[in-house]
């Protein structure tokens, strides 16, 4: 969810490991919730956030050197609008991440085909009220991304540990209210597989939102320099 570095690889590589670890991503976290609705709390609110957090790590882990991890349309865009993502590639690793997303919600559903939401993201309030908490959670996580897909602490520790640490953070105290997506990808999936699709409007503009956010926010904050074309294809 956020490495604008990347090893030489093919096109093919670089999407099918968007698809697999956006694949990842929504397996985990929605079977999470959808296994703590069944289980009457088993897994906890704090589970299903640290679920997210660290599905999120492990990915960047294993495929940021790869695709940069991105795992995420809304970073995506993020990282295009920063100029650190061909123009060319963009539809493509949207695609693929939709693509992973989806099958997973599909797997869910055919595990826990009972379940009503599939782990689908749904304001507990007001659509307003969610949709600003999305875009500050996304802007926060965005910036948080910016700053750290910087030179050699792409490749080390630090990404992954602070990319998964805001994602459980802000899926802890903002989860009970919006859902804290944060990912068009991650709330369009199950939504289409329940049919939960009243505030899906919701889900797929706020995080985009919020991710342009974050760019001006790191160049107010870093300079130019925090948007420069840095991306080897």
């Amino acid at each position: 969810m956020g490495l604008a570095f990347r090893r030489a690889t093919s096109s093919m590589q670089r999407y099918f490991a968007e698809a697999m670890a956006t694949f990842a991503l929504v397996f985990a976290g929605t079977g999470a919730i959808v296994v703590n609705d069944l289980t009457q709390g088993a897994v906890s609110h704090v589970g299903v956030a640290l679920t997210f957090g660290l599905v999120v790590a492990a990915m960047i882990y294993s495929v940021g050197d790869i695709s940069g991890a991105h795992l995420n349309p809304a970073v995506t865009v993020g990282f295009w609008l920063a100029r650190r993502l061909p123009t060319s590639e963009l539809v493509p690793y949207i695609t693929s991440q939709i693509s992973g997303a989806l099958l997973a919600s599909v797997l869910v559903r055919l595990i826990f085909g009972a379940h009503p939401t599939l782990g689908a993201t749904l304001p507990a309030g007001s659509s307003g009220q969610s949709f600003v908490l999305e875009v500050v959670l996304t802007l926060l996580l965005m910036f948080t991304i910016l700053s750290v897909a910087t030179g050699a602490k792409e490749k080390g520790i630090t990404a992954g540990l602070a990319v998964g640490a805001v994602v459980g953070l802000e899926a802890l105290f903002a989860g009970p209210i919006s859902g804290a997506s944060m990912n068009p990808a991650r709330s369009l999936a199950p939504a289409v597989m329940s049919g939960n699709l009243q505030h899906l409007w919701l889900y797929l503009a706020a995080p985009v939102v919020g991710a342009g956010a974050a760019v001006l926010a790191c160049r107010c904050s870093r300079g130019s320099d925090c948007c420069a074309a840095r991306v080897t294809v």
